[in-house]
Order: C-alpha cells, then sequence, then structure tokens
C-alpha cells in the first residue's frame, strides 16, 4: 500500500520516535539483567529484550522502505513471518505433545502388560500347582484320564495365552523404540533448528550494531545540516526585516510625495480658479497698468529714434 509524501514522512518520524524509546527500553533491560536478579526474571527481561531488539529492527526496515518506497510492504510481510513461525512453533507443540501422550499411553500398556504378566504368571504358578497335584492324583488313581485331559487342555491354553501375551509385548516394544527414536529425531530437529536461529540473531544484532551506528552518523549529519539552515534562516529573516523598514520607509517617502503634489495641484487649482473669477468679474485693473507701461515703452523708442 503506498502512501503519500507527508503521510510516509510523519510515519518515519514515529517509528523513527519510537526505535529511540525501543533503544532506552533495551539499555535499561541490560542494566536490569546486569543485577543481582532471581533466574526466572532474568529469562524474562531477555526475552523482553530480544523483543525490544526485534522491534526495533522492524521499524528500522519500514523506516527505510517509508522513506524510500513511501509503503510498508515489509511490516505486512514482517506479520506474516511472525504468523508462520507461531504457526510452527504450535505445530512443533502439538508433535511434541502427542509424543508425550503416545509415550504414556505405550506406558500404561507397558504396565498393563506387566500386569498381565503377573496374573499369567500366577495362572501358570496356579497351573503348575494343579498339573502336580493332577500328577499325584494320576499317580494314585490311574484311571482318572479325564482329569489328565482337561489338564493338557489348560496347558494348552495357557502356552497359547503365553505366546499371545510375548507377541503383544514385542510389539509394544517395537512400537516403543519407534517413538523414542522419532522423539530423539524430532529433539535433534529442534536442537538444529535452536542453532540456526541463535546464528541469525547473533547476524541481526550485528547488522542491527551497524545500522545504529549509520543512522546515528546520518543524525549527526542531519543535525548540522539544520543547525545551518537554522542560522541561514535567521540572516534571512534579518534580511527580510530590513528590506521590510526599507519599504515601509518608501512607502512613506512616496506617500509625503504624493501628498506635497497634490498639495500642489489644489493650490494651482485654487490660482487658476481665483485668477479666472477675477477675470469673469472684471477685477483685473493690472492687465490696464500693464498697457499704459507698453505705450510708455513705445513713446521712449519713438524718442530715441
Amino acid at each position: 500500500m503506498c502512501l503519500s509524501r507527508i503521510q510516509s514522512l510523519r510515519l518515519a518520524a514515529v517509528l523513527e520516535d519510537c526505535s529511540h524509546q525501543l533503544e532506552i527500553l533495551g539499555h535499561i533491560l541490560a542494566m536490569r539483567i546486569r543485577r543481582e536478579r532471581p533466574a526466572q526474571e532474568k529469562t524474562k527481561l531477555r526475552k523482553l529484550t530480544g523483543d525490544c531488539e526485534y522491534i526495533s529492527q522492524l521499524m528500522s526496515k519500514l523506516h527505510l522502505e517509508l522513506e524510500e518506497k513511501w509503503c510498508f510492504s515489509s511490516l505486512l510481510q514482517a506479520v506474516e513471518e511472525i504468523e508462520q513461525r507461531r504457526r510452527d512453533t504450535n505445530m512443533k507443540r502439538e508433535e511434541m505433545k502427542q509424543v508425550d501422550k503416545r509415550r504414556q499411553t505405550l506406558l500404561k500398556q507397558q504396565e498393563e502388560l506387566q500386569q498381565k504378566t503377573l496374573k499369567l504368571q500366577v495362572i501358570h504358578q496356579e497351573a503348575n500347582k494343579k498339573d502336580n497335584l493332577l500328577k499325584m492324583r494320576s499317580k494314585e488313581n490311574t484311571k482318572e484320564n479325564d482329569t489328565g485331559l482337561q489338564l493338557r487342555k489348560i496347558q494348552n491354553e495357557t502356552s497359547q495365552a503365553e505366546a499371545l501375551l510375548e507377541g503383544q509385548l514385542e510389539l509394544l516394544k517395537k512400537q516403543l523404540k519407534e517413538e523414542v527414536r522419532v522423539h530423539e529425531e524430532s529433539q535433534k530437529f529442534l536442537l538444529s533448528q535452536h542453532e540456526e536461529l541463535q546464528q541469525l540473531l547473533h547476524g541481526l544484532q550485528q547488522h542491527t550494531e551497524q545500522m545504529v551506528q549509520k543512522k546515528s552518523k546520518q543524525l549527526h549529519n542531519v543535525c548540522f545540516k539544520k543547525n545551518l539552515n537554522l542560522d541561514r534562516l535567521e540572516d534571512m529573516k534579518m534580511k527580510f526585516k530590513e528590506m521590510e523598514q526599507m519599504v515601509m520607509e518608501d512607502r512613506e517617502e512616496q506617500e509625503k510625495l504624493h501628498q506635497q503634489q497634490a498639495q500642489i495641484r489644489a493650490a494651482t487649482k485654487l490660482q487658476a480658479w481665483w485668477r479666472g473669477c477675477i477675470v469673469r468679474r472684471g477685477l483685473c485693473g493690472f492687465k490696464k497698468a500693464e498697457k499704459g507701461k507698453k505705450g510708455n515703452k513705445k513713446e521712449r523708442k519713438k524718442k530715441k529714434k
């Protein structure tokens, strides 16, 4: 899903803040682990630190994706991976539970078989006792052939029961061996998976450390650029204020000039109107005086000639 540039930047800023908070939480948990605490609490704290590191890795990937691609597909992929791992772990747990159930059933069957064997031994002992008694009676009473036939029947039945129970015992032993083999193979597989996950966790930790160093350098550069831009912005603000003051002064001077020009125009219009009024009313004695002066000048010129 693609986002706009502003949305991606907002989410990136929020994720960066969350990653910083997770780093602080990881340091706090590490300090708590170093203190003397019970083993169960230490395991919980270590699990929490692992979860914090994993979440910070996901946030760093999502931060890069939001800055570069303006989307968050890595988050969906991470959720799918977590769900898959959870399903795998649940399947493994179910398999282990089934193996334990089979083992318990086999143990129960073995106990039942042992009880049956004990019963069979008791029956066999009773049969032996009966056989001895019958032999004694047969020695005493050679005429009692029916008892010998019954004794043979009992012996045949007991031998058949012993053979059947021995077959069942062998079958149960084979099943127990098979279950033990399956359990050992599953245990080996789980150990190998655990080692692979430990290696993957170590690689992810190294990658996160490198990413943290890289991000810290980028943050230092961004802060330096931010300070430079702030200084430039302050200079531009000062220049803008100076220019604004000059523009205001220029406007005031122009307004004063316009007022002076308007006053001059009004004065000229007033003078023209006054002269027109004087001319229309015949108050123009100064014009006759001017004509007399011109006649005097002409007479003077004639006299000179």
